[in-house]
């Protein structure tokens, strides 16, 4: 592969996932990373990513929480709080097509193996609620309403984004967060 060629930082991902699974996160190194994605330069990675844990979580929080916060703005005028999370989350879930879904099984198994990665996946988990907690308040959904509506759509979506990972699911991510965030609202109707 040329460097030149382009998805530079599709490709970047891609070899850090390779990498990571292979000889795991620590012994991997951004040169490695690099050279892996088509004979690119430390340089390049750079450009693209300030270290390699980043790789696997900084173009898709910045999307994520724009589409999130985008889509929850776009929702009709009387949608209920759920309803224009489920926006959101419909805006996000699209962009996962079922070609990514190996991908997103071995990523999770990367994470999933280290403690630094764990941390920045919290912390990606935090931002992502924030951006729907944010944008629900310029709906003018006052707190603590908007807080739960948002809890509730990011624990539909990572419960979702589970079971879509699993190469066995035949049901599309979009589903999978349907049928969540329906599970969790009668979960609260259940709370009393």
């Amino acid at each position: 592969m040329a460097r030149w060629e382009p998805n530079t930082r599709e490709r970047l991902v891609r070899a850090a996932v390779d990498l990571f699974t292979e000889q795991g996160y620590d012994a991997t190194t951004v040169s490695e990373i690099a050279e892996r994605a088509g004979g690119l330069t430390k340089m390049t990675f750079f450009r693209y990513f300030p270290d390699k844990r980043e790789v696997l979580f900084a173009a898709g929080q910045e999307i994520h929480s724009r589409l999130l916060a985008d889509a929850i703005a776009s929702a009709p005028g009387p949608a209920t709080p759920l309803q224009a999370v489920a926006a959101g989350l419909d805006a996000v879930t699209g962009t996962f097509t079922d070609d990514r879904r190996e991908l997103a099984a071995r990523l999770r198994a990367v994470i999933a193996a280290n403690s630094e990665l764990r941390e920045r996946a919290t912390f990606k988990r935090a931002g992502l609620t924030e951006a729907m907690r944010q944008a629900l308040e310029k709906r003018g959904v006052p707190d603590p309403v908007a807080s739960v509506a948002a809890e509730l759509g990011i624990g539909a979506y990572y419960r979702a984004f589970g079971q879509w990972a699993d190469p066995a699911s035949e049901q599309t991510l979009t589903e999978l967060t349907h049928q969540a965030l329906d599970q969790f609202r009668a979960a609260t109707a259940a709370l009393g």
